[in-house]
Parts: C-alpha cells; sequence; structure tokens
C-alpha cells in the first residue's frame, strides 16, 4: 500500500510503501498525486519512504515505478529513497548519474535531513 505524506514542505510531495504495494498504489495514489504536483509547481521534488521488504513490492508496481520516471522524465529535480538498504542507495546514487535530476538515498534515522533535502532547504 502507498499513502501520500501530507506533513511536508509545500514544495515536495512525499509517499509512504507499507506492506504489499502493487501497480494499483502506484496508478491510483501516486501518479495523480505527481501529475497534480507538476501542474502547480512544474518540478517535481518526490521522496518515497519505503516501510516495507522490497520483495513486497509486486512486478505491476516496480512497472508503473519505471512510467512514472519515464511519464515525468524532465520534470525531475529531486527525489529521495528513505529505506534501511546499503544496496538500495548505491542503486539511487548511481541511477542520479544517468537521469535528469538529484537523487540520493537516505536511512530511516536520516527522514529529516531527506525532507529538508528534497525540499532543498539544504544541499548535500
Amino acid at each position: 500500500m502507498i499513502t501520500r505524506i501530507k506533513e511536508l514542505p509545500d514544495n515536495m510531495v512525499g509517499f509512504l510503501a507499507t506492506d504489499e504495494v502493487s501497480a494499483k498504489d502506484f496508478i491510483d495514489v501516486v501518479m495523480p498525486e505527481v501529475e497534480k504536483f507538476i501542474e502547480k509547481k512544474d518540478k517535481l521534488n518526490y521522496m518515497l519512504v519505503i516501510e516495507t521488504d522490497l520483495s513486497k513490492f509486486t512486478a505491476g508496481a516496480w512497472f508503473q515505478d519505471a512510467m512514472l520516471g519515464v511519464k515525468t522524465l524532465t520534470k525531475w529535480n529531486r527525489a529521495a529513497i528513505v529505506y534501511d538498504s546499503e544496496t538500495v542507495q548505491d542503486f539511487t546514487e548511481i541511477f542520479s548519474k544517468i537521469m535528469i535530476g538529484e537523487f540520493k538515498g537516505f536511512d530511516k534515522k536520516d527522514y529529516d535531513t531527506a525532507i529538508k533535502w528534497t525540499s532543498e532547504q539544504i544541499d548535500l
């Protein structure tokens, strides 16, 4: 399941992934919220907090996540992935080198720093 995180600075959008995450979560929750956000802000500062095992993401969820990246390719500014995994953080850093925008991985203990970075309050 994915839910929108509401208590965030207004220049970013964030989501919380828990339990099983399906394509429907991206289609019904993430995509519409991101599209509305981009209409207002014209650039995307995005945070995904993962509080479930990555094996709980269905293949359709991964596909829709990739489609989100493609559909909004030129709008990405900053994206934070918050998950306690060095592998995920390393992948996020590599991904940043090939994508438009900046992508960073953060441990869960660094949640507040992730928000500050994503909302452009700090540079890292």
